[in-house]
């Protein structure tokens, strides 16, 4: 943890507002504005742009609250086959919920929420339902009639024109989703299709985050954006059209640079005349690489993200997420720049205590877990499994009593809170382990501190984890990774299961 900044938030929200605003003036009557990446809590940009506010883009938003409205799209197909957003461990529908939730407690409204490729999937009905019980306004869009192909059936009454149509009242719409493939655009072209048979002469652009247009290609903030996406398998290129139109190279994503023959067409069958746009490059409005004050400083975070992305996708394989070709594809990226899964400064220390506890323990048969965290001061802690508390248990006690100074031999955890654990789970909810997982080790703990002067001053240090990257040798249980999460930790680990069972509650 280098405490080192590259980014800068302020320069970020001035360029990036004005750049927005000349985008509505160029549109007299309304700018449709896509939204990709997130919204809120965007940790990914964080971690590979030091300095950068998760939620820099609402603060944005909440300086143009008074000409803008926000609609959210959601794919019908994530919210059926209950597709989970890895930064919180819960499902695109509850994220959507969530996002509305957040937006709100900015002072901001979303005008409505926009279920798309709806064909009455059943738990699509009842995510309707349920918003739509809440007084929250929902629309529904079907798959596209001709879509990509025939512009002439996508551009009718029968394509863009059966979907609903989403009054709005100010000249800027934000659209945006819980992630990829949320149907945005498609919303964004059907307004504009409506709006046009009503003699609105509405515009769209589009604000993606990643990949930055103005860096090199392979920078490894870049690469880091391609990491992130390898299960969808977007890659970065140089846009083809913005070279040709202007002789200059910009980056942008498959995805976009394929679609755009096809999207200026459409735009300019709806709008009747020649396309504003020239190139994918030329629909957005991002200023994010203007923002960037230390290039050395993103560079090595972005090295950091692809690792920490090389082991989220071993363990999802291992637990049958995402396929081998997501797995060699990130490990492609690492080659590319020399880095070895050990660059990540906690991988080797954890993978020790690991290895020491098994040293310790000869001849028992058990697994044995290692972890580590690097604090804020560059030292590096590390814990490990025991027959009373998981690796993450102590992993984080070990870590708070460093931060507070206490002494090792100074118990956060007394023998009868300790005993009353173990007499619970094993006789009244006959669990077949004591050992405590990571939430049950902090409810654990904030008793302790009641009575415990070292617990209370520990309890304290929780919050300086935050940001904290930490490495585990096994794949955290649930218990495990929902703490960590709370603690707003990096954490990578090894592909490894923490027992045999292939259960785990």
């Amino acid at each position: 943890m280098t405490g080192k900044i590259g980014f800068d938030n302020e320069k970020y929200i001035s360029e990036q507002t004005e750049e927005i605003l000349k985008r509505v003036e160029r549109f007299g009557d309304k700018l449709y504005l896509e939204f990709g990446g997130k919204l809120l809590f965007d940790f990914h940009a964080a971690r590979v742009l030091p300095g950068y506010d998760p939620n820099v883009k609402m603060r944005l938003l909440k300086e143009l609250k008074d000409k803008a409205d926000i609609l959210l799209c959601i794919y019908a197909g994530d919210i059926e086959r209950k597709k989970i957003r890895a930064d919180f461990g819960i499902t695109y529908d509850s994220d959507a919920l969530k996002l509305i939730d957040d937006i709100r407690e900015w002072g901001v409204n979303v005008l409505g929420v926009v279920i798309t490729r709806f064909e009455n999937q059943p738990a699509a009905m009842v995510f309707k339902n349920k918003l739509e019980r809440r007084n929250i306004r929902v629309y529904t869009h079907r798959y596209t009639k001709g879509y990509p192909t025939d512009v002439d059936l996508i551009v009718s009454d029968e394509g863009y024109g059966a979907n609903d149509y989403i009054a709005t009242e100010k000249p800027l719409v934000i659209v945006t989703g819980p992630g990829p493939g949320s149907g945005k655009l498609a919303t964004c072209l059907s307004q504009l299709y409506h709006d046009y048979r009503r003699g609105l002469k509405s515009g769209y652009a589009k604000f993606e985050t990643f990949p930055i247009w103005d860096i090199p290609l392979k920078h490894p903030v870049n690469v880091a954006y391609e990491a992130a996406t390898a299960d969808i398998k977007d890659f970065n290129l140089i846009d083809p059209f913005h070279l040709e139109a202007y002789d200059t190279k910009s980056v942008n994503y498959n995805r976009d640079v394929e679609a755009f023959p096809v999207l200026r067409r459409i735009l300019e069958k709806i709008t009747g005349g020649p396309s504003f746009y020239r190139s994918p490059t030329d629909m957005g409005v991002n200023r994010c690489g203007s923002a960037i004050i230390d290039d050395e400083v993103t560079r090595e975070a972005a090295k950091q993200e692809i690792i920490r992305r090389y082991f989220r996708y071993r363990c999802e394989y291992a637990m049958g997420f995402t396929n081998k070709d997501t797995v060699q594809r990130v490990e492609l990226f690492i080659r590319e720049f020399s880095l070895e899964p050990e660059y990540r400064r906690v991988v080797a220390p954890a993978r020790q205590a690991a290895a020491e506890a098994q040293e310790r323990e000869k001849g028992n048969e058990g697994i044995f877990c290692g972890a580590a965290i690097e604090v804020e001061d560059g030292t590096i802690v590390t814990g490990n499994n025991s027959p009373l508390m998981h690796a993450a248990s102590s992993l984080v006690l070990h870590a708070i009593k460093h931060l507070a100074g206490i002494p090792p031999q100074i118990k956060l955890l007394p023998a009868y809170i300790t005993d009353s654990i173990s007499q619970l789970k094993t006789e009244m909810l006959h669990e077949k382990t004591v050992s405590m997982d990571l939430e049950e080790t902090l409810i654990a703990l904030s008793v302790s501190a009641t009575t415990n002067s070292a617990a209370h001053l520990a309890i304290e240090k929780l919050k300086e984890l935050k940001g904290c990257e930490v490495h585990m040798t096994h794949i955290p249980t649930p218990g495990d990774e929902a703490g960590l999460r709370r603690l707003g930790v990096n954490l990578t680990s090894d592909p490894n299961f923490p027992t045999k069972n292939l259960f785990i509650s």
